[in-house]
């Protein structure tokens, strides 16, 4: 059978999914095909003529005229992948094929949109990387700055902010705020607060742009205008419920976001929910592990732990700190008086006097029962132990008010210093222990 030849027709080119282009040597489009509309969004009249570097996102532009330089130097390129910008400010990425024609003196080239494969790479991997973020950072604290990261790999988010509810889900606390625009104000800050609380109370992301301010309610349409130009907040929905909500802003000049931005966002938030949550429970069962349930304090396990951090620390830069020894002398009767539930309520006060007594630096921890330590991390000095433990004991020996009773206690303190009597935590725990019941035994307030 004799094989006929083919001429395609004149609009041939047009019929193909991908964009074929031709670019001069100054690069500037000299011809575009109508695929171009469908995936830069600008018609094929728009484009020739303007210059191919303008529409290639600016992060991208130098590797591209790198490419385009080694592609007029006869290096034929294959699936060399960059992002450009579409007429609507969105973003296109293209894996691009194109070679150099050395009569025409043109680039010959042809664009495939994968756009939707590199969201997809992109979302498993920050999905990825969250589930990461859980066990390497040591708190939420840590975890917030790590989410910003991912988050800003999937889309442009110069500011960022978490907001949570409480436990009681009547407050909201900005745990985490990056406001990453200029001319941040009390007026703005109120207003972000405001679309945050919209958003959690909706349960569903709110897009703002500029045009889309008409559209609001008064009560948001004020505070809209007063936030960045573009901005995203979505609910941080968990298996029980809305959490919190996460925001992101663009400043003015830069592409708004997009519905499509919204719905990514939208499906990463979930999981940005659960690590949130998983963190929090973590927290919690760490903070269960190391802290006295009655009265919030430090127990034994945190004390030794900070005990050991303090010794290392003393040795570094040579020089010592304090440790008392606290038990109270009359709580025992008090608690076969009046029953458990004053006794308890008596140790929170005793605790929460003798933290009054001390700095944020030290530490206040209930080792069981009545008996309670202090480190004074920095007080390396014999005569300030004996000061912090004097004004201790004038805190305990006032009257304490509980459950309408009028109680009364007293003390004793016994003090150890290091390296002076222990150059370990069991060497300096017994000599305060040991001190405090020689106190007893005399009827002192407070012994060494």
């Amino acid at each position: 059978m004799e094989t006929r030849a083919f001429t395609p027709p004149s609009g041939f080119v047009d019929l193909l999914l991908d964009a074929v282009c031709v670019v001069d040597w100054e690069g500037r489009f000299l011809f575009v095909s109508a695929a171009c509309e469908r995936i830069f969004g600008y018609r094929p009249e728009e484009m020739v003529g303007t210059l191919m570097i303008e529409m290639v996102a600016p992060d991208d532009r130098a590797r591209t005229l790198e490419a385009a330089r080694q592609i007029m130097t006869g290096d034929c390129k294959t699936n060399f992948e960059n992002c450009y910008l579409r007429k609507d400010g969105s973003r296109v990425h293209i894996s691009w094929s194109a070679r150099w024609s050395q009569s025409d003196q043109v680039r010959i080239a042809i664009a495939h949109d994968i756009t939707e494969r590199k969201r997809s790479e992109a979302v498993q991997a920050a999905l990825y990387a969250i589930s990461e973020a859980v066990h390497i950072a040591n708190d939420l604290c840590a975890l917030y700055p790590q989410i910003h990261r991912i988050i800003n790999e999937l889309l442009p988010a110069p500011g960022l902010t978490i907001a949570l509810l409480d436990a009681t889900h009547e407050h909201l606390d900005f745990k985490y705020h990056v406001h990453g625009l200029d001319g941040s104000t009390a007026a703005s800050e109120a207003a972000h607060h405001t679309l945050c609380e919209h958003v959690i109370r909706l349960g569903r992301p709110l897009l703002l742009k500029p045009t889309s301010h008409v559209e609001l309610p008064d009560f948001l349409r004020d505070a809209a205008t007063r936030v960045a130009p573009c901005w995203l907040g979505l609910p941080l929905a968990s298996s029980n419920g809305v959490i919190g909500a996460l925001a992101v802003m663009e400043p003015n000049g830069s592409p708004c976001y997009t519905e499509r931005d919204k719905e990514l966002l939208q499906f990463v938030s979930t999981q940005i929910a659960t690590a949130i949550k998983r963190k929090r429970l973590h927290s919690q069962l760490r903070h269960m592990a190391q802290h006295d349930a009655l009265t919030g304090l430090p127990n034994r396990t945190l004390l030794l732990d900070r005990l050991d951090t303090a010794l290392a620390r003393a040795r570094r830069n040579n020089h010592g700190f304090s440790l008392l020894y606290v038990d109270l002398d009359k709580f025992k009767p008090i608690n076969d008086l009046y029953g458990h539930e004053t006794g308890d309520k008596l140790l929170q006060e005793v605790a929460r006097r003798i933290g009054q007594c001390v700095r944020d630096t030290d530490t206040v921890a209930r080792l069981g029962g009545d008996e309670f330590v202090v480190l004074l991390d920095r007080a390396c000095l014999r005569g300030d132990a004996e000061l912090v433990a004097a004004k201790i004991r004038t805190e305990l020996c006032g009257q304490m008010h509980v459950r309408d009773l009028t109680l009364s206690i007293t003390p004793s303190i016994g003090i150890a210093i290091y390296p002076e009597h222990g150059v370990n935590a069991q060497q300096l725990l017994k000599k305060a222990d040991d001190a405090m019941y020689e106190m007893k035994k005399r009827g002192q307030h407070i012994h060494l």
